[in-house]
């Protein structure tokens, strides 16, 4: 069997609900599920709360991920198995989710000022049930409008960093994030190093978490066992998944296009 310890459901920035997630996930044979949405954790909450947890043919694990502060670089740290009731964690996210509101409502006026014509209501349509609006949805709704082919496209041209209609945004510190996921009970990893594009500053974060995400759909061979060589170095638990968004996902098509072992994933398992 395979497992994917990365993915995402429309809590955040994913097209397809937990319930949609998790049927795909038992429908393809994955053994372990982690469900690592941005910013939040109400899709997990969702499961709990409406007995969809646990569930026999899946083991599910709960999780979340959160951008970092760093001024160079793309940072993301997931923390898996954490107790989404947690008075931090929860505290954190309200941060970040205020925080998302307001860049939202900038980069829309960035937007109408450059004579796109866009509006929250029109972004609030393909949110679904996410209140962790983020640059994703924005440019769904614009390919939605006709505005832009694809999403890659609004991003090179709008939405990117440094783009007419960026606005940047609060990021808590590395450690702040490390801190919280470890007071909720949970396990910090440091997810795609790859894409972090400093392998210096690879190294530095991996002095501070509990894992690394060596196995990721954009990590060639190369790639892998040099982050499997730097995950032994600190002593780390060895990650991965897929990044599974849903549809028009950056790096995999469908769940199940990118998977790992089910003894790597069984390493980020609490007995249910």
């Amino acid at each position: 069997m395979a497992s994917d310890l990365h993915t995402h459901t429309n809590f955040s920035d994913g097209s397809l609900t937990p319930e949609e997630l998790l049927d795909k996930a038992k429908n393809i044979g994955l053994k372990y599920l982690a469900i690592t949405d941005h910013d939040t954790v109400d899709g997990v909450k969702y499961i709990y709360e409406n007995g969809i947890y646990p569930e026999k043919k899946l083991k599910i694990i709960f999780g979340v991920e959160f951008s970092a502060l760093n001024p160079d670089y793309d940072v993301h740290i997931v923390g898996y198995n954490i107790d989404i009731y947690n008075g931090a964690l929860s505290d954190m996210i309200n941060e970040i989710i205020e925080a998302r509101w307001i860049r939202f409502t900038e980069i829309i006026k960035n937007l109408q000022n450059k004579k796109y014509n866009i509006k929250e209501a029109d972004v609030l349509q393909v949110t679904g049930s996410s209140r962790s609006i983020g640059r994703a949805h924005i440019a769904r709704a614009l390919v939605k409008k006709g505005m832009f082919k694809n999403l890659r496209e609004v991003f090179e041209k709008m939405l990117g960093k440094g783009k007419p209609a960026y606005a940047p945004r609060y990021f808590p510190e590395v450690d702040e994030v490390v801190d919280v996921i470890r007071q909720a009970g949970g396990k910090a990893m440091l997810a795609h190093p790859g894409i972090v594009g400093s392998d210096s500053l690879v190294e530095e974060l991996c002095r501070k978490v509990d894992a690394l995400e060596v196995y990721y759909p954009t990590h060639k061979p190369i790639d892998i066992q040099k982050y499997l060589g730097i995950a032994k170095k600190f002593n780390l638990m060895v990650g991965g998944g897929s990044d599974f968004h849903g549809i028009g996902s950056k790096y995999v098509d469908n769940l199940g296009d990118y998977t790992i072992p089910d003894e790597i994933a069984e390493k980020f398992f609490i007995k249910q």
